[in-house]
């Protein structure tokens, strides 16, 4: 019989709930953690991981259409889907075994079925409407993650209205395509199968694109996608959807006018939900509002030993995001000195398309709405040797700092490989660094990061190479 008795049961072994078992193992506590469907959660299973691996396919593509630019010939380049999307599935089953290993490695105890909060300190397993499994423990974390928004009327039905799941394993390719949502998942989506061939449609309720990012970088990635021939509606709200028998019509109000958009397939990327049903909340201490669960600094919720961590609280909802709040609920759990809150202002937020986007901390105009007297620079990718060299002249690095301290206040940009450079600026977050750090500090050449070394020499009236 298995053991029933922990230090700390997790809910939900997604990168917020993996991480928090493993590093409570490592701690020396006795952990279990409790999974309804996939260990390694939405993201490693249908989100950031497989999605990756569909857009690499996308660009080796694009490269290879271009591939004259650079001297090489290539025939006619073209794709084979199922084989897409085969690679984009064994990935996550690779993953996911990878982490199955790591939880038996630090021997964390699996229960496989779904968890609730059955009183104090106790949590009920249960599976095919049977209970497997009681569970006591002196601390529980939630870590349920969220699903898919849906928004009534345009209900996924997995043939002609897609969510993220089927848009990531399409048995066709779609001739012309609606996304609904601009966030980063719907524009990746749009990146993937616009680069596949498919006409795409991006319709978003806010006046820009990318509505979280800085102003200045959503206007530049709305002109690349343009010129990339994805048709982008802003300040647009999709009124009906008309499913045929192979297309769907959208009814699409823009500016007082109406009209409509037939398609092949749509996509719905209209934000989460935190899966905050069945876990046992009710009669319990647990403040839910705007459909997610509230805690403090230290993750802790209302209900004294229960805690939540993850998309199932308040934004950014990523996964980085997630694993960090696993490592700090844990560590304080663990009485483990030296622990500090988590700045949602030094977390990185990364989207993965043709160009890709990358920030971290204030967009100009949110630190002038805080009252900073601000200094900007900017450095744009076509003055960058690397960025010549490797035919990605296209994109733009932005810093913002405050004149009275030289903090850097924050960083936005937009181009090849940013996403792996952002978290320069956000290492230089985390230590405080100021500006007079960032220009004495030595960028090797030649690389995109000297862009980075650029900008910050801009915001100072100092740049050298524009």
């Amino acid at each position: 019989m298995a053991e029933s008795s922990f230090d700390i049961v997790v809910i939900g072994a997604g990168p917020g709930g993996y991480v928090a078992a493993i590093r409570a193992a490592q701690l020396g506590l006795k952990v279990a953690i409790v999974e309804r469907e996939h260990i390694g959660g939405i993201c490693l299973n249908w989100g950031c991981i497989p999605t990756k691996a569909l857009l690499k396919s996308a660009e080796v593509l694009r490269l290879a259409q271009h591939a004259d630019a650079y001297g090489i010939e290539v025939p006619k380049a073209s794709f084979n889907l199922a084989q897409v999307v085969k690679r984009s599935r064994s990935i996550s089953a690779q993953l996911q075994s990878g982490v199955k290993h790591l939880l038996k490695k630090h021997k964390v105890i699996v229960f496989e079925g779904q968890g609730k909060l059955a009183g104090k300190g106790q949590v009920m397993v249960g599976k095919d409407g049977k209970t497997i499994a009681d569970l006591t423990a002196h601390h529980i974390i939630l870590a349920t993650g969220a699903r898919a928004r849906v928004i009534p009327g345009m209900e996924a039905d997995g043939k002609l209205v897609w969510s993220y799941k089927e848009a990531m394993i399409p048995e066709a390719m779609p001739k012309s395509l609606l996304v609904v949502g601009s966030g980063a998942i719907g524009i990746e989506f749009a990146s993937f199968y616009r680069t596949l061939g498919a006409e795409v449609t991006v319709v978003e309720v806010m006046e820009r694109i990318l509505p979280v990012e800085d102003a200045e970088i959503s206007l530049l990635a709305r002109k690349s996608f343009e010129k990339q021939g994805i048709k982008v509606l802003t300040s647009a709200t999709v009124k009906s959807l008309k499913r045929g028998a192979k297309q769907v019509t959208a009814t699409v109000e823009s500016a007082g006018k109406t009209s409509e958009i037939s398609v092949d397939r749509v996509i719905v990327a209209v934000g989460i939900s935190a899966n905050t049903e069945n876990l046992g909340l009710e009669g319990t201490k647990v403040r839910i509002e705007k459909g997610h669960v509230v805690v403090n600094q230290w993750l802790e919720t209302n209900e004294p030993g229960v805690y939540a961590i993850g998309d199932l609280t308040l934004p950014p909802w990523l996964a980085h995001k997630a694993s960090h709040e696993a490592v700090i609920c844990v560590e304080k759990i663990a009485g483990v000195s030296g622990v500090h809150p988590l700045d949602v202002l030094k977390i990185p937020g990364c989207t993965y398309s043709h160009p890709q986007i990358a920030s971290i901390g204030l967009s100009e105009q949110r630190a002038k709405e805080a009252g900073y007297a601000i200094k900007v620079g900017r450095f744009p990718f076509l003055a960058n040797g690397k960025a010549i060299a490797i035919g990605e002249t296209e994109g733009l690095v932005k810093t913002i700092f405050d004149v009275k301290t030289g903090e850097l206040l924050g960083a936005h940009m937009i181009g090849a490989d940013v996403t792996e450079l952002i978290q320069g600026y956000a290492i230089a977050k985390t230590l405080e660094t100021s500006e007079a750090e960032l220009i004495n500090t030595v960028f090797p050449h030649p690389t995109l990061s000297e862009m980075m070394h650029e900008s910050v020499l801009d915001a100072y009236g100092r740049v050298v190479h524009f």
